[in-house]
Order: C-alpha cells, then structure tokens, then sequence
C-alpha cells in the first residue's frame, strides 16, 4: 500500500484516497481529478493559448 506522511503532524496513513489527516485534519495537500497531473499553471496556460491560436486560424482558413 501506498503509504503518506502529514506534513503537519508527521503521523503516516495508508489510505491512499485520503485528502486529509486521519489523526490532525489538516490537509494533505494533495491534487486530484482530471487536472491533478499538471502542477504548473503555465502549461494551462500555453494549452489555452495553441487552442485558442488554432481556433483563430480554424475561423481565418
């Protein structure tokens, strides 16, 4: 199993779906659902801009 230590209180869980402390609450700062694999705003932001560059040039040719 997949085992995670609290940043917080440093106590570990083996609950890999968990999202907050077992013994503390606190989070674990932990990214989920579609977008969890990009960490970086910048790539949303260079993706945004080749969709929108090739939706411009979609409408012009």
């Amino acid at each position: 199993m997949d085992e995670i230590k609290c940043p917080h209180c440093q106590q570990v869980i083996y609950d890999e779906d968990a999202l907050n402390c077992l013994y503390c609450g606190e989070s674990l700062n932990r990214a989920i659902g579609v977008l969890s694999f990009i960490q970086s705003k910048a790539i949303i932001v260079f993706i945004g801009l080749i969709v929108l560059i090739s939706f411009i040039f979609l409408i012009l040719f």
